[in-house]
């Protein structure tokens, strides 16, 4: 007789699960927990998405200072000046290169473990599977549908009418056009009991639009995440700035080709971004640009050595299938909590032997 898997205590999903919990706090809380100097400090040294609205925040998003500078640094030197020079470029090519240094040692680990929006999101996925809401899995169509969308949203918002403001065609109010309708603007306030950033704005029509529209997409949010996985993150155009690092950092996905994945699909339905390249392709092609790195496809691989994490040559974490009948006794690839029953009905069977 075969022995039981036990369910490992420690296991990857585990080790995020912490790591999204000290990244929260200290993205969040970062500066009421360390004093305002240390955090101005980690702000300098952790690009995080985690806004600059936050009052007791540790740390700020990196598309802050590129609407900034392209803002006042390159939209206003233009009209003042009547041309472009590369100077006018280099504070947002340092703040580029300091991203990417960061960037260079997690990759789009980014996402999936550090970017407290995105533990949101998936604590209230987790809270739609416990009270037992419809799942909504997005279909392979409509994902890759949405993919230009991040695309378009970094290039309007985030650089688009930031220059236009600093060029004076666009109001000043557009300076930071997507922080105004940022969904983690208000998320992580309320998070700090700051609910200034969800009232209603009046300073202006542009001001309430965009108050109007932040607070509809915050909504939005809170309702789809029961359903569906990560529904902001599929947009965010700070996924398209690490797609744009993707192939740069040595932390990355690998998977191999084997012949019983086209009849097992496991991996895709654990993703939580609904990327079907990690079924159906091998090689590079399956570290689509959309992967956050969170790494559930290799957990829920059912063969050895099939999906793996690797940071170079060396391989952080592979899938087994041993691994894996450990890990669906605890929880379902889609989510589904297995090891809390008290809001499930009991089966006959189960019912007898209580």
């Amino acid at each position: 007789m075969a022995e039981p898997v036990k369910s490992p205590f420690f296991s990857l999903g585990r080790l995020r699960l912490l790591t999204q919990l000290f990244m929260l706090a200290l993205t969040v809380w970062g500066g009421a927990l360390v004093g305002h100097y240390a955090a101005e400090k980690i702000s300098n040294s952790l690009p995080a998405l985690s806004c600059a609205y936050d009052q007791a925040n540790g740390a700020y998003c990196v598309l802050i200072p590129l609407q900034h500078q392209m803002h006042h640094r390159v939209g206003e030197l233009i009209q003042q000046t009547g041309h472009f020079a590369l100077a006018m470029l280099l504070p947002l090519l340092f703040t580029v290169l300091a991203f990417y240094v960061f960037y260079f040692f997690i990759g789009k680990a980014f996402c999936g473990w550090v970017c407290p929006l995105g533990t949101v999101q998936e604590w209230l996925h987790r809270l739609g599977r416990l009270l037992r809401r419809p799942f909504r899995s997005l279909p392979e169509a409509a994902a890759k549908r949405l993919r230009p969308v991040k695309w378009v949203l970094l290039l309007v918002l985030v650089l688009g009418l930031p220059l236009a403001a600093g060029l004076g065609v666009t109001p000043h109010a557009t300076g930071d056009a997507f922080c105004q309708v940022c969904p983690s603007r208000l998320a992580t306030t309320l998070l700090t009991g700051d609910g200034e950033q969800a009232a209603i704005r009046t300073g202006g029509a542009l001001d309430f639009a965009f108050g109007a529209l932040a607070n509809t997409l915050f909504g939005f949010i809170l309702i789809a995440g029961l359903a569906a996985r990560q529904p902001f993150c599929r947009v965010c155009p700070l996924l398209a700035v690490n797609a744009t690092f993707q192939r740069l950092s040595p932390l990355r996905l690998v998977k191999a080709k084997h012949d019983k994945c086209e009849k097992c699909g496991i991996c895709a339905q654990a993703c939580p971004m609904d990327i079907p390249e990690i079924w159906r392709e091998s090689g590079p092609k399956a570290f689509a640009e959309d992967c956050t790195l969170c790494g559930r496809c290799a957990e829920f691989c059912p063969d050895d050595g099939v999906i793996q994490i690797k940071f170079g040559p060396a391989a952080l974490f592979a899938s087994s299938r041993r691994y894996y009948k450990a890990r669906v006794k605890r929880e379902s690839p889609r989510g589904e909590i297995k090891t809390i029953r008290w809001l499930s009905p009991l089966s006959p069977r189960e019912r007898g032997r209580g």
